[in-house]
């Protein structure tokens, strides 16, 4: 039986691991730290494919019929 690729569905926004160029001017940028990201799981069939690890952050970007394209970031738990 073939498997399912969420990452495919038209309701699935982009994921992308960020690089550690951005993540550092993520954290300059906003004034965060690590602790203030809300968390995704690993094991979240929308990353299986980006090789993340823990402590990783993620970048997903969303459609937005108002805003065009919207922003959120995860930081990557196990």
């Amino acid at each position: 039986m073939a498997k399912f690729d969420v990452t495919k569905h038209e309701l699935v926004p982009k994921h992308s691991k960020l690089t550690e160029k951005e993540r550092k001017e993520l954290f300059e940028k906003y004034a965060i730290d690590m602790p203030n990201l809300p968390r995704i799981y690993k094991s979240d069939p929308a990353i299986l494919a980006l090789d993340v690890k823990e402590g990783d952050i993620v970048k997903i970007s969303r459609k937005s019929p108002t805003a065009g394209e919207t922003v959120f970031y995860r930081r990557v738990v196990g």
